[in-house]
This record gives C-alpha cells, structure tokens and sequence, in this order.
C-alpha cells in the first residue's frame, strides 16, 4: 500500500499565547476599538446602562463586554454601580480637562461668554472642530428658564447650526459651499438642529486666517427670530469674537468690516 501524504504539523503557538507582532497590533487594535465603543455607547442622557443594553448597543457578547468593562473599570473609565449597572468613571473628566487646556483659549474665552449671555440673555458657547463633527468647550447659560440648551463636551453635527457652519468656513480644508460665510464673517441658522431654537456665530480667529473655534449664541427661536433681535445678537457675537481674536493674537481686521457691514435685511427670520 502506498504511504499516504501527511499535512505538515502546524507549529506550536507562543507560550504567551500571542501569535505575530502583526497579529498582537491588531488584537490590540480591536480591543481598543471595542473598549471606545462601549464608552461610546453611553449617550448624554444615559445616567447608567445595564450589561445588557451595552451588549445590544455595541453587537458585542456579554462575555466579551464584561472583560471590556473590568478593564475600564481598573482604569477608572467606568464604575459599577450598586445595582450592578454601569456608568462613566472619573478617568474622562481629567482628560477632558487637559482637553480643555490644550486649546489654551479658556481664559480668553470663558469671560466674554458670560458677558455675551448676560447682554443677549441666551445661551452663550464656544465650538471647536473634531473631524467631522463640533464639539461645545465652553457654555455660559442665561439665568432665564426658556434658553436653548448646550452641553459641554457633547458632539453635534458639523454642517448643521450658524458655529458649525463657521468652523467649516474658517477651516484647514476650506469646506467647499461656504464661500458666502467665509466672505461675510459671520452665520446664522433658523431650527437647523432643533426646530424651536436659533442661533448666529463668528469665528475667533488665528494669525494664520484659519478658526480657533466659533463663539455662537442659541436661544429659542421665537425670541431671535426677528430680523432686528438678530442682527443685534451677530453684533454682540462678533464684538466677542473681535476680542477673543484679539486676546488671541489674531487679526481683527475681518470681523471688524463684518461687524460694519451688518444690515437688518441680512436676517430672514428663518423665512
């Protein structure tokens, strides 16, 4: 009888269990993937969330979402609860606050947001870019109990709402459709994110031209609405952009001429 051909024996694994260095970098990538992706799960009103609903959430197992969860928990990203739910730890607000720093417009900015609430009475905020969406830094709210509301750290979408569609305006890549809004200085938007509220923004400009980010003011759009509210609510948002640009060491120049050129026929009303 003829010898029958054996497959080769398939080496041992490692005793570390790890295959290639390719196969550990992208073992480790997938874990870091899906461990953003738990706490990414968590939303703005999500005070806590069962294993069960992060489970569903991320089309992960429950295994696999329970040794995520340890991991995080051990880093103080998560923190379990008493009734055995899980809710965002400590470790995020300290490096939200280094976030914060890293911009090193807090300073400027932070005081001319609550004068710029107190003189509007709206909701005063300042916008930065992350890729393809806004993120809100800083916010000062009006004392009065019908304001349009604004979180801190949550992302919105880019291209909806008068400071996202400044930050595309006076962005590196120059967003095309934004011509207008770059040329003017200035944006306004009419029930873009929410139907009830408006908001106007400008750009706190850099030496180089491009945003540092958009002071915006929101409120409901009721009360912004007219063409006359408005126009005076861009005026205060570019006196406050004007000086932050200017805190900032960046030219003025541009905001002033917009600020000369304001009309009340510039304001539709969201018509």
């Amino acid at each position: 009888m003829a010898d029958r051909k054996t497959a080769p024996a398939r080496p041992p694994e490692p005793a570390d269990g790890g295959g290639s260095s390719a196969d550990a970098d992208s073992s480790g990538v997938a874990v870091l993937d899906r461990a953003f992706a738990l706490l990414g799960a968590f939303g703005q009103d999500d005070n806590s969330l069962s294993l069960a609903e992060l489970a569903r959430r991320t089309d992960l197992y429950k295994s696999t979402v329970l040794r995520l969860l340890a991991a995080l928990e051990h880093g103080g990203f998560v923190r379990r609860l008493s009734d055995g739910q899980y809710a965002i730890g400590p470790a995020p607000l300290r490096l939200a606050t280094i976030y914060q720093r890293s911009f090193q417009v807090g300073p400027a900015v932070e005081p001319l947001l609550k004068q710029l609430s107190a003189d509007t009475g709206e909701t005063a905020s300042f916008y930065v870019r992350h890729g393809d969406a806004r993120i809100a830094l800083y916010r000062w709210e009006p004392a009065r109990s019908v304001r349009a509301a604004v979180a801190v750290g949550q992302q919105y979408a880019l291209r909806q709402g008068a400071s996202g569609k400044v930050l595309c305006a006076f962005s590196e890549d120059r967003s095309a459709g934004f011509e207008a809004i770059r040329a003017r200085a200035w944006a306004d938007s009419y029930g873009e994110r929410e139907p009830d509220t408006a908001s106007v923004a400008a750009p706190v400009l850099a030496a180089d031209g491009r945003a540092h980010g958009a002071i915006a003011i929101s409120g409901p759009r009721i009360r912004l609405s007219p063409p006359t509210t408005m126009l005076a609510a861009c005026q205060a948002v570019l006196g406050a952009a004007r000086e932050a640009t200017r805190l900032l060491g960046g030219d003025v120049a541009r905001l002033d001429a917009a600020s000369r050129a304001l009309s009340p026929d510039q304001f539709s009303g969201g018509a």
